[in-house]
């Protein structure tokens, strides 16, 4: 039988890889809103905009409590969702496999959308999670300034954490708008990343099953 080695061991671990600075969470949300609050309102006067119009006065509020309370809230320590996990008393031991997570993110060099979908699976070492909590996980990462890179490591990585396994693979088709709408205003391509890990990695049958269980005709040697 033909051996398999497990090369887990050069993987990045991507936790640590969302580049924050040492004093990242000392200001508290509500003021991290009000600094936003005044720069945003600067950049709008800068561009020339009325800010005493009734449509625009109160935007630099709604943009700051955006970014902080929602579209980067995965920048909050507080909002990383709580996995818990439970015995696979059922005994199931093929891959688990959840298709077309939403995904919506911002890329860190643009801060324009990242809009796509998360296809993820894993085999079970005993442990099995509630399904909605691998959709948390999913929008917490994507809820940073990312790299589509990044983001997929970071998935796979929270999974293997909370599992207990390296046998988890995610895949991540996404639509990147400072691709589609600035630059070369290409809006037919998207970007595929794969980060696969332990069984997915090392055996080829198994990674062609789950490549066929999403739909995926790429191949990832």
């Amino acid at each position: 039988m033909e051996h398999f080695p497990d090369n887990d061991d050069d993987l990045f671990t991507g936790k640590d890889h969302t580049p924050l600075r040492a004093d990242a969470f000392e200001l508290k949300p509500e003021e991290k809103v009000k600094k936003i609050e005044g720069l945003f309102a600067e950049i709008m006067q800068t561009l020339g905009l009325d800010m005493t119009d009734d449509s625009l006065k109160d935007s630099p509020k709604r943009v700051a409590k955006m970014y902080v309370n929602e579209i980067f809230g995965g920048l909050l320590p507080e909002n990383k969702p709580g996995v818990s996990t439970f015995k696979n008393q059922y005994k199931y031991r093929q891959m688990l496999v959840e298709k077309d997570i939403t995904v919506y993110s911002f890329c860190e060099h643009h801060f324009l959308p990242i809009i796509g979908k998360a296809h993820v699976a894993y085999i079970s070492n005993g442990e099995v999670i509630g399904l909605s909590k691998i959709n948390r996980i999913v929008d917490y990462y994507a809820k940073r300034p990312q790299v589509q890179e990044r983001l997929t490591m970071q998935i796979v990585d929270a999974l293997k954490d909370a599992l207990g396994t390296n046998n988890v693979a995610c895949i991540i088709d996404a639509k990147h708008l400072c691709v589609n709408c600035r630059g070369i205003k290409d809006t037919a391509s998207s970007t595929i990343t794969a980060e696969l890990s332990g069984i997915f990695r090392t055996n080829p049958i198994t990674r062609q099953e789950f490549l066929h269980y999403v739909g995926s005709h790429a191949k990832f040697d």
